[in-house]
């Protein structure tokens, strides 16, 4: 195959050759140097690409060839392509200028002599590269915690891009290199927005953005209250976390309560307050906040005090007061014993 390929070569150059014996001697007597190896021109997409060749005088026919397509021929131009054109600065130069370079452009380029002794030929190879493009990213997705996520961020470039991914939080840490990242059973700590940049130093690289919403059942973080003396206003504070936000109702000794005269219910995206007007005897104790989505439900206790009973403000401290005065009391059981 390889012996075939070669006397393939040799029978179009030796065509082109006599071609060129029938071109007219329009174009100053010109010749490069030597025949040389293949040398390489990068190129970015869109630019302008000038493929020299530089010649002198002892040479009777000139030309310009992609692969085996004739592009000028002496000053004539076979190329239909408009961004084609030659230089000639003095007869010392017979370079190829192409503007507008696209990827269909790269291969090699040969500028071919025809001297009195014999054909030479200076070839250079035009590599063409492409910035990095994303045509293909996923969309914003809400998905419930523990579920596993694949992202996608697919890109062209030459030569082929590279893909990295973070997570813009705070300390916005790079993640997995690669067209796809997995998230095994993730959880509310990775909600946000991922960058994903395809890079390849051909120019600045392109980024897209996914953004990924966690849905999670409520969680109840912080419940107070303060002092209220009889007579004046007593607040109830309830602050929950939850995706998506949760809804919230207030009771009393099992007993759902409602804004009326005496009570008013506040809420406020995460958080709701409950307001009771002008405190008696009987709306001092303990109520419940309940926050609830379609994911689950919680709830905690609050405490409505008057001052000098020496209740905390809130559930946790309730809770560790309780745990001392049973442990108080078992304690004071042992020592009767």
């Amino acid at each position: 195959a390889s012996v075939a390929r070669e006397c393939v070569c040799v029978c179009l150059q030796a065509c082109f050759f006599r071609l060129l014996c029938f071109i007219p001697t329009g174009f100053p007597v010109i010749s490069v140097d030597s025949q040389r190896s293949t040398d390489n021109i990068t190129i970015r997409q869109g630019d302008t690409a000038v493929i020299r060749c530089y010649v002198d005088d002892k040479v009777s026919k000139v030309a310009w060839l992609n692969r085996s397509n004739i592009i000028f021929a002496g000053e004539d131009k076979w190329s239909l392509d408009p961004r084609v054109e030659l230089v000639t600065q003095g007869q010392l130069e017979y370079s190829l200028r192409i503007q507008k370079v696209d990827v269909f452009d790269e291969g090699p380029y040969t500028c071919s002599i025809q001297t009195k002794q014999q054909p030479k030929t200076s070839q250079v190879y035009l590599i063409v590269q492409v910035p990095p493009i994303i045509y293909k990213v996923s969309d914003d997705i809400i998905v419930n915690e523990g579920s596993n996520v694949t992202l996608t961020c697919l890109a062209n470039g030459r030569p082929d891009p590279s893909i990295t991914w973070r997570l813009l939080n705070p300390s916005a840490e790079a993640l997995d290199v690669g067209e796809y990242l997995e998230i095994s059973g993730i959880v509310r700590s990775q909600a946000g927005r991922y960058e994903c940049k395809a890079s390849n130093d051909v120019s600045t690289p392109d980024v897209k953005y996914v953004s990924v919403v966690v849905n999670y059942p409520p969680y109840i973080k912080d419940v107070r209250s303060s002092e209220t003396p009889v007579g004046q206003a007593g607040v109830l504070h309830c602050e929950a976390s939850a995706v998506p936000q949760p809804e919230f109702e207030w009771y009393r000794d099992e007993r759902r309560l409602s804004s009326s005269q005496s009570v008013s219910i506040q809420i406020s995206g995460s958080r709701t307050l409950l307001v009771v007007a002008n405190v008696t005897e009987d709306d001092y104790g303990n109520y419940t906040c309940v926050a609830t989505n379609r994911l689950g439900i919680h709830n905690a206790s609050v405490f409505l005090y008057k001052p000098g009973t020496g209740r905390d403000i809130n559930a946790s401290g309730c809770a560790c007061q309780s745990f001392w005065l049973l442990l108080l009391s078992v304690l004071s059981a042992l020592l009767k014993c």
